[in-house]
Parts: C-alpha cells; structure tokens; sequence
C-alpha cells in the first residue's frame, strides 16, 4: 500500500509540473497571475486544474472580437478625422478649460476609437429607485427600439416589472433587443422569458454553458450596463436589475450606486458596443444595422463625453489606462469610489505620485463586503497608500457599488468598471467619461455628502487590525490577479 500511495504521489507530482508549464509557457500570461495560478496548482493538485479549466482560461489568446470591415471602415474613418483635428491642435472645445485633457482625450480616441463628442446632456442617478423610475418612463415611451444590457436580471418583483414593461412594448411593435450575462443572470431562463419572446421580444445570453451546469468562460463575464432608447436616451452606470439595487434586500440595506442618463451623441458609440456584444452572444456577423447609427433630430446639450470599453474583445487595457491618465492630469484632488480595491502595480503607482505630487486622493470603498475574499484583498492594498496620506472612508449606510473617479472637480468617470485587474483583463467592461465641471462637481458633492455616512479609515487603525485578519489578507492578496 505504501509504494501505491508512493507511485501515486509521484503520478500526481508529474501531472502537476505538467500543468504548471502549459501555464507558465503557452498561456504567457502576467508574471502576477502566473504565480497565483501556480500557487493554485501547488497547494491544490489536480483539483487546481480543474479550477484553471472554468476560471483561468485566457480567452484574448483563443478568440480576438473584431468589428465587421463595413462597421471598422466607417468607424477609423470618422476616428481618423478627429485624430488628424488633435494631432494640429484644430479641434475645437465648446469649453475652452476641457482643452487641457486634449491627451486624455486623444488617449481613448487612439486605444479604443472613441469619439469625443460635446452635445450630451447628463442627468446623474445615485439611488435605485429614481433610476428605475426614470428609466421604466422613457421605456414607455419608446417608438422604434429599444436597446437593453445588464450583467444580473434577477427573477424578482423588479426584473419581472422590467420584463413585463419589454413585453408590453413588444406587443405594441417596438423591437426589443435584451442581453444578459448567462452567469450573472443564471436565474434567468426561457419560462421567465416565454412571454417576452411570445411578444416578438428578442433575447440573447451572454457565454451561456456550452454543457449544462459547466461554463468554462466563467471567468469572462458581461459587466456592462447599457440601454439605448431609439437612439435619442442612453442609460450606463453601475446599477443592475434587482430588488437589491433599491435597497429592499436586508443583507445589503442601502445600495449606493452611480447611473447616467445621456442624451447626445454619445448614445451612437454606446450603441456600437451593444451590437457588438449582441452579435457576439447570438454567433452573427454584424450587418444590416446601419440604420441604428441614424440621428432624427439633434441633440441639443454641451457637455463633452467620450465612451470607453475594456474586456477580452480588446488587446489593450483601455479602461486602466484611462484611470492612470486620469489620475496623472490630477493637480488638485482625485476622488475614487469603488466596491472592490484590487488595483495592479501601475496604479498604486499612479496614485501614490498623485500624494507625493500634493494633490488629495479620497478613496471610499464599502465597509461591508459581499464578496470576502476580495474584500480582504482590497484591504491588503491599502497600508502603502494610507502610509503616505491617503484619504480612506468605508461606506457604512449600505452597500458602496458606484464606480466612479473624479478629478479636480472638472471631469468624471462613470460605469461599469471597478478599480480591479478583473475589470481591467477579463470582465467586459464601459465606462463614461465625462468633460464637464458642473457634471464632475455634482458628482464631487455625493463623494461629500457620502463621507457623513462613512468611517475614515486610519493608519493607526489599520495597524491595529487582528493578527488573523492580517493574515488571511495577506493571502488573499497572493491571489489578487485571479480574484
């Protein structure tokens, strides 16, 4: 029996190396989440990778997304106008102070084909309930489509009021396009939906399991939160479909998120993300959409705005590399809001020169977590920056899952994307940069007034934490790039 157990130890100990070099030599991922995915495998054999199989699986290597060339001809050729207009200094700003972002701006355009355009309008929703209401109006009011994205649709009295509204609409002959992610939406199945599609309502899920019960992308997920509303209102933010999201669940209590209403043209790039993922959900090519890009009358607002995606459909890290961008214009304050704190070497970098160039950072994450491991990695990360004088609050009135990072009080980041390298690698991700100093300060004054219902979060009381909690933080840590 012992030389069994010996052979099969051995047997084990060969598979295991095995698996550890297809990692670390195909995969060639990040130094960082190859030895967290090692660690894996070291005190987890076999078993390890199986975890790999459904979590680890570097899809950006498998599949790249790619825009049709009608779709990618018309959008480099637009992209490539404004690019030109930049590069010799002759675009024009409605707002002569935004000229001082023209990098940033060109960043996004150059990374991620986003247009800068400035006749938005901006309507900001920090409660769940004034979200949907407004929301649940316009629907009813819509004409010719409507466009619907949200990573969680939970089978409650919300998302059955939600589909309900989209089944009625559908009955009256607007065409209803709905995505949700297949995991984060897992209640969500055709009984929910027989009505909806009874009614002529389209539905797509996002990765659904190619075998019953068994997703191997379940580490890719759709976390984006878009609806476009006949090409005249846009909805992104942070707010998903659930009872939770108006504070109704007790587990949670308040649930404090940040969502925006747009009307511009902003809209037209929100709607190229959502053909994208639509598309991408059903297997299709994208044609024969043209029409959804058309414009029925002007829109009237003044505030600049550019739409930035992230996620495995993009070879770049877009989204991070607008944080750190943002970050590094900060002559002032930076104010960071963000339910999961797990961000990579660059941006503790980034943030730490922002504290030692003099400008006030203020990061507020939740004092009461809903997923704990990430919760106690976000912890781990933050000695360094209160070291050096950062400003630290934990939201205690509910549950803090807004996303949103203000600067100088003149221009904002809003949607989907938390400060996490999950967010910035793996999930599908949008976020809504807004050029605008009223936009930025009514945002800056919820930061504020969300300070009252915090705890600040000191230095000496973080070094006064349990040995414990220290501990499992630390480890949590060690696992942060695949968290």
């Amino acid at each position: 029996m012992a030389d069994f157990y010996a052979h099969f130890s051995w047997i084990l100990l060969v598979i295991n190396l095995f698996l550890a070099l297809f990692i670390v030599f195909l995969e060639r991922r990040n130094v960082g989440a190859t030895w967290a995915w090692l660690m894996v495998l070291l005190f987890i054999p076999i078993a390890g990778f199986l975890v790999y199989l459904f979590l680890g699986q570097n899809l950006s290597r498998v599949k790249r997304f790619r825009l049709r060339k009608e779709f990618r001809s018309i959008i480099e050729s637009v992209v490539e106008d404004q690019r030109i207009e930049f590069k010799e200094k002759k675009f024009k700003f409605n707002d002569h102070s935004i000229s001082r972002y023209h990098e940033l701006v060109h960043l996004h355009l150059i990374s991620n084909y986003s247009l800068y355009t400035q006749d938005n309008a901006v309507r900001i929703f920090a409660d769940g309930r004034e979200k949907f209401d407004a929301l649940f109006e316009d629907i009813a009011k819509a004409q010719d489509y409507i466009h619907i994205q949200y990573y969680i649709i939970q089978k409650d009295d919300l998302g059955r009021r939600l589909l309900d509204l989209l089944t009625a609409k559908a009955l009256e002959g607007v065409t209803v396009r709905l995505i949700y992610d297949a995991w984060g939406s897992s209640k969500v199945n055709k009984a929910f939906l027989k009505d909806f599609v009874a009614a002529g309502g389209h539905a797509a899920a996002f990765f659904p399991p190619s075998i019953p019960l068994i997703n191997f992308k379940v580490n890719y997920r759709n976390h984006r939160k878009v609806v476009i509303i006949d090409g005249l209102i846009g909805y992104i933010g942070g707010f998903n479909v659930g009872d939770e999201y108006l504070g109704l669940v007790k587990k949670f209590g308040y649930w404090r998120d940040t969502h925006l209403r747009v009307e511009g043209s902003s809209i037209l790039q929100m709607q190229t993300h959502f053909l994208r993922d639509w598309h991408l959900a059903l297997n299709t090519h994208m044609s024969g959409d043209f029409s959804l890009f058309a414009v029925s009358k002007p829109f009237t607002g003044n505030i600049g705005m550019q739409i930035v995606s992230s996620g495995p459909d993009s070879s770049l890290e877009t989204i991070k590399y607008s944080y750190i961008k943002m970050m590094y214009e900060a002559k002032e304050s930076i104010m960071i809001q963000t339910p999961y704190f797990i961000p990579d070497e660059s941006m503790v970098t980034a943030m730490k020169s922002a504290i030692l160039s003099g400008v006030q950072v203020h990061l507020m994450i939740p004092k009461k977590p809903d997923h704990q491991m990430v919760y106690w990695a976000s912890y781990s990360y933050l000695r360094e920056l209160l070291e050096l004088d950062v400003h630290c609050y934990l939201y205690e009135k509910g549950f803090l899952h807004a996303k949103t990072m203000v600067i100088d009080g003149k221009i904002a980041s809003v949607g989907t994307a938390n400060m996490d390298i999950r967010s910035y690698k793996l999930n599908f991700e949008i976020n809504a940069v807004v050029y605008d100093s009223q936009t930025a300060k009514k945002l800056e004054d919820l930061f504020l007034k969300d300070i009252l219902d915090s705890e600040v979060l000191t230095l000496d009381d973080y070094n006064n934490r349990p040995l414990y909690q220290k501990t499992v933080e630390s480890f949590a840590r060690l696992l942060s790039p695949i968290l």
